[in-house]
């Protein structure tokens, strides 16, 4: 597992306390697992993807990550409807481990209401949730 100082916190990005991050793009949220969840779970071996279409809620679980170590939920931090899945992750499951911002994200949401962002961490903020918990080895 990384250390505080090796984990890559951007600041384009919102955070949830479970580990999700959302990237705003016009009034689409894409959501995944952050470098702190997916050095938590160690090598993720199976996504449980949602269908297109299907309706979110925020704080709600929409699917899992199975890894090495353990089955997690992944919660949508929005409220929306998913207008897309990256079907990449069914042959690839470890995009999530070795590029969670970019090709291993996992929906993108059509947001219900934006200011639902308000609730979720910036980066500065993030990594101080993250040093309240269980230290990082």
């Amino acid at each position: 597992m990384k250390s505080f100082e090796e984990l890559d916190i951007r600041d384009d990005l919102f955070y949830a306390q479970t580990h999700e991050w959302v990237k705003k793009t016009g009034g689409n949220a894409r959501i995944g697992v952050d470098d702190y969840a997916q050095s938590s779970l160690g090598d993720v071996v199976y996504v449980e993807l949602p269908s297109m279409g299907t309706a979110v809620t925020a704080g709600a679980s929409f699917g899992s990550l199975e890894s090495t170590k353990a089955v997690s939920d992944v919660n949508s931090p929005v409220t929306g409807k998913i207008v897309a899945v990256n079907e990449a992750l069914s042959d690839n499951p470890d995009l999530v481990n070795t590029s969670p911002y970019e090709d291993g994200w996992i929906i993108e949401v059509e947001m219900a209401d934006s200011k639902e962002l308000d609730a979720l961490m910036k980066s500065d903020a993030y990594l101080a949730f993250l040093k309240t918990l269980d230290p990082v080895d």
